[in-house]
């Protein structure tokens, strides 16, 4: 167990779990079949505590790794630059890199055995958000992942087009994604704002060439993005979230929350 007391996140226990010997702090939610949700910089905030729960709530039991961040701590434009700058150091991202993923996927893969032989089912359910939207991709190896969402998958990130259109997964990782799909009837699912500069259009098209129908997309124009939240629109299902009747980001998390069920269940 940890040595001190973990920021709490209201409606989750927070357990310490030691994998590929590391030891993280994990929040839990809900039961059902496993649902990992891995955070979007500046890390858990609400917002993101807010859309786990919805996961719990429609029937999962969610895992929340805390990845970076403090938890539960403000989205404002410092502590995603504090967060940013601490994540650029570290050695477990690899924020440039468009053919290989990033370290920290390893110990995410070890949660998603972990959480499988708890909940069963066919497989784990993954929602990566912005800097770990690919993770859900690059978790398919050696892992039980069947139900990747990729919000806002923004690594790798640079200017060129090798980096705009890459997937932060190995050639040996997106192997493993095509042998789920065409053995265990995996897919995935994707979203993105259509005027988003952290996640370019040219990633999804290379998403529906390698995987095809296997990939579904769900792209929205910005000015269906809560107009109140940080520019530009960035975060589907979270801070730029609508959530009202009728609203296309409201359908968009209703889509996540069908396609988990429909994998998984």
């Amino acid at each position: 167990m940890t040595s001190h007391y973990p920021t709490a996140v209201p409606g989750f226990d927070a357990v310490s779990l030691t994998l590929e010997g590391r030891e993280r702090v994990v929040y839990r939610r809900g039961a059902g079949r496993a649902v990992i949700v891995m955070s979007e910089v500046p890390g858990i905030t609400p917002q993101v505590a807010r859309f786990a729960t919805r996961v719990a709530d429609a029937g999962f039991s969610v895992w929340m790794p805390q990845l970076f961040g403090t938890p539960m701590q403000a989205l404002t434009p410092a502590s995603v630059a504090n967060t940013l700058a601490r994540v650029c150091i570290s050695r477990e991202f690899r924020l440039l890199s468009a053919n290989q993923s990033s370290p920290i996927v390893d110990w995410l893969r070890a949660l998603a055995r972990h959480a499988h032989e708890e909940c069963g089912g066919p497989g784990v359910g993954t929602v990566g958000m912005c800097l770990t939207g690919n993770f859900g991709l690059a978790m398919m190896l050696n892992a039980p992942v069947i139900a990747p969402v990729l919000s806002q998958p923004s690594l790798p990130a640079g200017p060129t087009r090798a980096q705009r259109s890459g997937l932060h997964a190995s050639a040996e990782e997106i192997a493993a994604a095509h042998e789920k799909i065409e053995q265990q009837g995996a897919r995935i699912l994707g979203l993105r704002f259509k005027q988003d500069p952290m996640c370019r259009a040219e990633r999804f098209e290379r998403l529906s060439e390698e995987f095809g129908v296997a990939f579904e997309s769900i792209e929205i124009d910005e000015r269906h993005a809560n107009p109140r939240a940080m520019k530009p629109a960035h975060s589907v299902v979270t801070t730029h979230l609508i959530d009202r009747t009728g609203e296309p980001t409201q359908e968009a998390l209703d889509r996540v929350l069908a396609f988990l069920g429909e994998q998984l269940n």
